[in-house]
């Protein structure tokens, strides 16, 4: 039983450090989780299917991190226009744009 709880607030935990941090104030998604995890009735299952999802969760945070810093401009903060965008293309294929 106590492997049991101490294998449930580390997926907890680690589950948590995978959501975005919007607020110290809990959401409704952090008790959400709390009530899924404390649940009784599901059992290993339910157990398992979080871990899957942190293990998504982290995959994903990866995937966006590396798209920013190999393809920015195909990241999340590309304000720039088609002109940046040609030039970024061009730059990866080895070419040079003139001004």
């Amino acid at each position: 039983m106590a492997t049991t709880t101490t294998t449930t607030k580390t997926l907890y935990r680690s589950l948590l450090r995978e959501l975005p941090p919007i607020s110290q104030k809990r959401t409704h998604l952090h008790h959400r989780l709390r009530g899924s995890i404390s649940g009784k009735g599901e059992g290993d299952g339910g157990m398992l299917l979080l871990a899957q999802l942190t293990t998504y969760l982290r995959a994903q945070r990866t995937y966006s991190a590396l798209l920013e810093r190999y393809n920015p401009s195909l990241g999340e903060g590309s304000g720039g226009g088609d002109d940046d965008r040609v030039r970024m293309s061009a730059r990866r294929v080895g070419l040079h744009v003139p001004e």
